[in-house]
């Protein structure tokens, strides 16, 4: 089924969780970025824009990164150097003997460079640029969601999931927008790594809740760590996810999520029969050995045919 499972004590943990926390970009959405718009600043060309910007991002492994590097416009200007990657903001670099910053919007208020105020208005995932400390543009880029991503929801809430939740680094309003489409009630935007991990203990203040949280990315190690149960994307998910989580699906489809649950209950219903199943037998044919009438046959069947039904009743589940 492309679901693989660090042990046998993560399959148990499976059929109790009632509560899905899942990352966006690349578990919900394909993760698969194409530019869609590059609007540079009245100072700066849209070549010298994506120029600048596919030089830094040439030094990042991150879908956007990808999706700006295969824009057929513009090549980049020479090689970034002194590239450092701020977490959940985007990265710092030089480029040409100039000071670059790419990333969200977030990151140029970081560093205190004014940017005009409709960038925040952009509802599209955007990459924005600052050279030299002036704001030089952006890039709009694009993401859909998967195909499975709708019947994943469905079958969840089916199989008696009570709680989905998405968290996302991208803004609020992409965020919701995703959620409303696949009827996701929860849905928090504009989240850093550590906000995520706020979120994530938020929800596990219900004492009664056993969460799984599914991600693929290299911010979402600290909340896979912190669920009952961390589930990661194993295609397009970063090494430090899928070291961290207990479950990996192979293929990247987030429907397998409510198949790996499926299966657990399944295993756990089949276990349960057996072990009555063994219990049951032996103890019958103890009753009836004290009392003289069982004889070698049913001491047999007792332990070795009783192993032989449960092995039969197993391989039910191929």
């Amino acid at each position: 089924k492309g679901i693989l499972l660090k042990g046998g004590n993560y399959l148990d943990v499976l059929t109790k969780v009632n509560t899905v926390v899942m990352d966006k970009t690349g578990t919900l959405t394909e993760g698969v970025f194409a530019v869609q718009e590059v609007k540079p600043a009245e100072s700066t060309s849209a070549e010298q824009l994506l120029g600048v910007v596919k030089a830094m991002e040439a030094h990042s492994a991150h879908p956007i990164a990808k999706a700006v590097l295969e824009h057929p416009q513009g090549d980049a200007v020479g090689e970034a150097t002194n590239v450092e990657e701020i977490s959940g903001h985007g990265m710092r670099g030089t480029v040409q003997g100039k000071e670059v910053l790419v990333g969200n919007a977030r990151l140029l208020k970081k560093f205190n460079v004014p940017y005009p105020a409709d960038v925040d208005t952009v509802e599209d995932t955007i990459v924005v640029c600052a050279i030299g400390g002036s704001y030089a543009g952006y890039i709009t880029v694009a993401d859909k969601v998967k195909a499975d991503a709708q019947q994943a929801v469905n079958e969840l809430r089916a199989s008696g999931v009570r709680d989905i939740v998405m968290l996302s680094g991208d803004k609020s309003g992409i965020t919701q927008r995703v959620a409303a489409t696949l009827g996701i009630n929860k849905a928090f935007g504009d989240l850093l790594p550590e906000g995520k991990v706020t979120k994530m203990k938020e929800v596990k203040q219900d004492p009664s809740a056993v969460v799984a949280f599914v991600g693929d990315g290299i911010n979402d190690a600290p909340v896979l760590a912190l669920s009952d149960v961390g589930i990661a994307m194993g295609g397009l998910g970063s090494d430090a996810a899928i070291e961290t989580a207990d479950v990996v699906i192979q293929n990247d489809q987030p429907s397998r999520i409510a198949e790996a649950i499926r299966i657990g209950r399944a295993t756990k219903r089949v276990v349960t029969q057996n072990i009555v199943l063994a219990f049951g037998v032996k103890a019958i044919v103890l009753i009836l050995g004290a009392g003289g009438l069982a004889t070698l046959w049913e001491a047999v069947f007792a332990d070795v045919g009783v192993a032989l039904l449960a092995i039969l009743n197993a391989s039910r589940m191929r």
